[in-house]
């Protein structure tokens, strides 16, 4: 009965990581299904190849670059493109004057769009909105129905900002059919005819803004996530909280002020006046426009709407990093070749490959069959960790890099670290006369706090190096963390288990001589069969004597400090370990 209550617990426990493996893999395979992933991991720049965009920055006014902005717009870029630092993107300056970006694979729509933003992030206050389409010829306002400015605007939403032909362009703006022609950037102390493209959820809609009240510069965080309802509880809608700095945050209170009346006397005529609107402008496109609720006084202001979880974050990614001290115009964009191809790569996996197999060889030298779970669980860690690389390359777009194939093949010694350590506590366990069962979970209580501290360091390091760095070093200290989890892992869901399984096996249970726990080898004092029962020798008396000396040599060997000291104290040592010589060899039971 003892038996089996202990056999159960180390089957449901291989029961549970083979549903995570099946879980990972039904993950995996619904994204290939939905042509969203691939089986296959994605590769860097280095051993796929991209595409390449230099940038050519652009200052406002006729002042020159200094090197300070480009150096704070290369980390900006770094940020929009790769903000994880594990999609392997190489940004650099080229000759202190252009900056260039490599990708690899090709970019989306999205990440080029986000490149292409430059730093002219601002809000305007909304003057009048329309629908999108443009008005038909003959549909528009006749030359004595034109708008005529009576006076000079007061504030950034008065009516007298829309001349004759700011009204123009605003009927004869399509933004269903944007034009795709450059225009020369706005000036932010004049009203903007401007769109906001359609979405999924919402068409497009034509605007007249008001001139600039706050700069994009003046955005300290943004962050986006659920929106909480009035009594606290979270609720199932999506919301952008932004935080101004202390000048932006009086300047943002008075506009609110003014917004939010516009707003309350809307609602009291049962319409909504697009002047309660603040439209956030990213190089004079609108990318939102939400009415002013409530007067924001602590320049806290949250954005709330049709907002799914990714649009949310497209949102805040757009206003935290959409404030670059400079604009950038592309002035070439081409597709480049791996770094490093193929060839590299194949090198490095042969490498890889090497390690592999010196690990086996040791490991089934040194433990026997014992050596086959050391196989097994290098397998099953390889696997999760393949798994969790292709998932996390749909998910979060992590490229492997020559770097990371480096820290996969560090991996494989530090996960081999953790089966040693465990295996040699069992043996020491075995050493000292215990059977196999309770060697095995008395081994596993005295190497788990190892193996723990141990990958704790692992992780540390990685920790440290994943923050302190940039590019592949960064992609290196990811792969290196992740597998360490995995080791995490099986070391406690597969390798832990397996062995309480075997020790109940009559192979491993008994001791046989290719277990790699066989005890006469071992140096165990008193010899066993199985659990708790002595084992009788059948060679001559002369060979058990010669044997069982060489194995308490080998065991008083073995023995740490503190052991020594307590064998001493006991009188327990062969005589060439005190000076003095005793009868030595071990008790035979019968």
């Amino acid at each position: 009965m003892a038996r089996t209550g202990r056999k159960n617990p180390a089957r449901r426990v291989l029961i549970w990581l083979v549903a995570i493996f099946a879980a990972l893999t039904a993950v995996l395979g619904g994204g290939v299904i939905a042509g969203q992933a691939s089986w296959a991991p994605k590769l860097a720049l280095d051993l796929e190849g991209g595409t390449q965009m230099i940038l050519a920055p652009k200052v406002e006014g006729s002042s020159e670059i200094n090197e300070d902005q480009l150096n704070q717009a290369v980390a900006i870029i770094r940020q929009r493109v790769d903000g994880s630092g594990v999609a392997e993107a190489e940004i650099s300056t080229q000759s202190g004057r252009n900056v260039v970006v490599s990708l690899p694979g090709t970019p989306s729509k999205e990440t080029r769009a986000l490149i292409q933003a430059s730093a002219d992030m601002n809000f305007r206050p909304v003057i009048a909105a329309g629908d999108g389409a443009a008005v038909p010829v003959a549909s528009r306002a006749k030359e004595a129905d034109l708008p005529k400015p009576t006076a000079a605007p007061t504030n950034a939403s008065d009516n007298n900002w829309v001349t004759a032909d700011v009204y123009k362009a605003f009927e004869a703006l399509d933004c269903v059919n944007p034009s795709q022609d450059k225009q020369e950037r706005s000036d932010p102390a004049k009203p903007l005819v401007t769109c906001e493209p359609a979405t999924a959820q919402t068409p497009a809609v034509k605007y007249i803004l008001g001139p600039v009240e706050v700069k994009g510069q003046d955005i300290t965080s943004s962050t986006f996530g659920p929106v909480q309802g009035a009594q606290g509880s979270v609720t199932n809608d999506w919301g952008v909280n932004i935080t101004f700095n202390d000048s932006a945050t009086k300047t943002f209170k008075a506009v609110t002020e003014r917004l939010n009346q516009y707003y309350v006397a809307s609602q009291a005529q049962g319409g909504n006046d697009p002047k309660a609107q603040f439209a956030i402008v990213l190089d004079d496109q609108v990318i939102s426009a939400p009415r002013s609720l409530a007067v924001i006084t602590d320049g806290r202001p949250q954005i709330t709407g049709s907002f799914t979880e990714q649009t949310a974050k497209a949102l805040s990614d757009q206003l935290r990093y959409g404030a670059l001290p400079i604009s950038f115009d592309i002035q070439s964009e081409e597709q480049i070749s791996a770094t490093l191809g193929g060839e590299q790569l194949r090198l490095g996996l042969l490498a890889g490959i090497i390690g592999l197999l010196l690990v086996v060889v040791y490991s089934l030298f040194q433990y026997r069959a014992l050596g086959l779970v050391t196989i097994a669980s290098l397998v099953v860690a390889g696997g999760l960790t393949y798994l969790a690389i292709a998932i996390l390359g749909w998910t979060e777009n992590y490229r492997l890099s020559l770097a990371g194939v480096a820290g996969l093949i560090v991996a494989i010694g530090q996960t081999a670290d953790s089966f040693i350590v465990y295996f040699e506590r069992i043996r020491d366990e075995l050493r000292e006369g215990k059977g196999l069962v309770s060697a095995v979970e008395n081994g596993w209580k005295r190497a788990k706090r190892t193996v723990l501290a141990s990958k704790a360091v692992n992780l540390l390091a990685a920790l440290v190096l994943y923050f302190v760095a940039v590019g592949n070093v960064r992609g290196f200290a990811f792969t290196l963390g992740l597998t360490a989890l995995a080791d995490l892992l099986v070391v406690f869901m597969f390798t832990h288990p397996t062995l309480q399984v075997l020790a109940r096996t009559k192979f491993f249970g008994e001791g046989h001589r290719f277990s790699g726990l066989d005890p006469a080898r071992l140096g165990a004092v008193p010899l066993y069969r199985g659990a708790g029962r002595l084992r009788t020798p059948t060679e001559k008396p002369a060979v058990v004597r010669a044997r069982n000396t060489g194995a308490a040599a080998e065991a008083e060997r073995r023995m740490t400090i503190a052991e020594r000291r307590l064998a001493e104290k006991q009188g327990e040592l062969s005589g060439s370990s005190k000076g003095s010589r005793s009868t030595g060899g071990t008790k035979e039971g019968k």
